[in-house]
């Protein structure tokens, strides 16, 4: 049982129910209902008088005495002699009478003896003829039974249950409310709604879990709060370096026109970092994109084959320096509903990072292959490299802006870790997930994981859609 709700209701209405009827399981073994009491008081009047009329009139003389007391008492008696035998010599009406007779069975004299749907009273004694008679005593079972007497009606221990239940389950439900918005707010929140709230509480209430509630929603607001600035001075800073930037490219074709042939090693080496400096702009500006716009993103019906066959050409002619190939295994043709900009962007950066750091002379892995996720189908990318691989702490984090496991690297590399963190924002973008793996063999793969559709349908160029972008 998984669900706290029911842990507390089933919990707490077991515990009531168990309550109320031990109460009434006690009640009555302390205080036997009027009638039982009243005719276990005349037990052995009944006996004495029974054997009497028996041996003065017979079984005669017995019977219109059994049928007096019936009469007047409202129940049955049975008389036996020392041998078991009933003195009217008839059968009992019920198989197990024999069974009171001899005490094996429980009467109404003991606590479970009245619990039972039919009940006995049972009396023994020896006579002054020397010989010992036992009577049973049957009981009316409509006065006398647990669920039908008139002490403790059925009716109300039925209404004790249930009204006992309805308690219990607004009380479950009243502790356990918040911590269902709660956990609701937080998985939005995780999934990137930043303005996800566990919403306020009732201002009557004051407990730990109401102020846990109220806590949860300054922290969401903060952290937004937070992001969005951060957001917003990523986007004013791309914006504001983009101008002194143009302007340096103006000056520097400037200075090559004015400039003689000494000066063109130093003009190059101004122009590659400013190139540089464009391309770090351009991904600043892709991230706050990614992270902070709510407006629609424009998708389409993808072939995700075409777009990784497109990816591994390029990459395949700039892995010729370094002596390695790429190589593409594709298993499923998958449909994925994307925008193809943003998603060959994710896939090409995966496998340029993997161009990056894998050996010389060694192949990096492209497959792709249908899957199956908590929402449906998936399309499932893989990149593997042969590389150095990423310490098991920092898998998580590379997927981080500006991470990088080592500034050496960075600077070996030219990365600045804005790479993967486009990838992982883009695919989250498409309902997607993508995590790191480190290979046992070396190396690294990084899945990418889309909702997709799977091969059989007709070519979806053309067909376009509008799909607002997820957080």
């Amino acid at each position: 049982m998984r669900s706290l709700f029911l842990k507390i209701f089933l919990s707490y209405w077991v515990a009531q129910a168990l309550f109320l009827m031990l109460a009434i399981m006690v009640t009555v073994a302390m205080h036997p209902p009027r009638e039982i009491a009243g005719i276990q008081a005349q037990q052995a009047k009944f006996l004495a008088e029974a054997v009497q009329f028996y041996q003065s009139g017979g079984e005669e003389g017995l019977r219109r005495y059994l049928r007096s007391v019936h009469d007047t008492a409202h129940v049955r008696l049975f008389v036996f002699d020392d041998q078991g035998r009933d003195l009217l010599r008839h059968k009992p009406p019920e198989e197990w009478m024999a069974k009171v007779a001899s005490g094996k069975a429980r009467t109404a004299d003991s606590f479970w003896g009245r619990m039972g749907p039919i009940q006995f009273l049972r009396e023994s004694d020896t006579l002054t003829d020397g010989r010992r008679y036992t009577l049973v005593i049957a009981l009316p079972p409509q006065e006398h039974t647990l669920f039908g007497s008139n002490d403790v009606p059925g009716l109300w221990i039925l209404i004790g249950i249930v009204s006992s239940g309805l308690v219990c389950y607004l009380l479950a439900r009243y502790l356990t409310s918040p911590i269902v918005r709660l956990r609701a707010a937080t998985q939005k929140l995780a999934a990137g709604d930043l303005t996800a709230r566990a919403g306020e509480s009732p201002s009557h209430r004051h407990d730990e879990i109401a102020e846990l509630v109220r806590d949860f929603d300054r922290m969401a607001e903060r952290i937004e709060n937070l992001l969005t600035a951060q957001q917003r001075l990523l986007t004013d800073i791309s914006h504001e370096l983009r101008s002194p930037l143009a302007r340096l490219n103006v000056a520097l074709e400037l200075a090559r026109q004015r400039s003689g042939p000494a000066a063109d090693s130093a003009l190059e080496r101004i122009q590659r970092e400013a190139s540089r400096l464009n391309d770090l702009i351009q991904e600043l500006l892709t991230i706050a994109r990614l992270e902070g716009s709510k407006a629609a993103v424009p998708h389409s019906l993808l072939h995700i084959e075409q777009i990784i066959e497109e990816i591994a050409k390029d990459a395949e002619f700039e892995a010729q320096s370094r002596d390695c190939r790429v190589e593409v295994s594709v298993t499923d043709d998958c449909v994925v509903n994307g925008n193809i900009g943003l998603l060959r962007s994710a896939i090409e950066n995966v496998v340029r990072n993997a161009l990056r750091y894998t050996e010389p002379h060694t192949d990096v892995e492209i497959s792709l292959e249908a899957g199956s996720g908590p929402l449906g189908a998936e399309a499932v990318v893989r990149v593997r490299d042969s590389g150095p691989g990423v310490p098991e702490d920092a898998l998580d984090k590379i997927f981080r802006p500006f991470y990088r496991i080592d500034d050496a690297r960075g600077r070996h590399t030219g990365g600045v870790g804005l790479g993967l963190a486009i990838t992982e924002r883009t695919v989250r973008l498409h309902g997607g997930s993508v995590k790191a793996t480190n290979r046992p063999q070396g190396g690294l793969t990084v899945e990418l994981r889309l909702p997709a559709r799977i091969s059989g349908l007709p070519d979806p160029s053309g067909h376009t859609a509008a799909v607002a972008a997820q957080p």
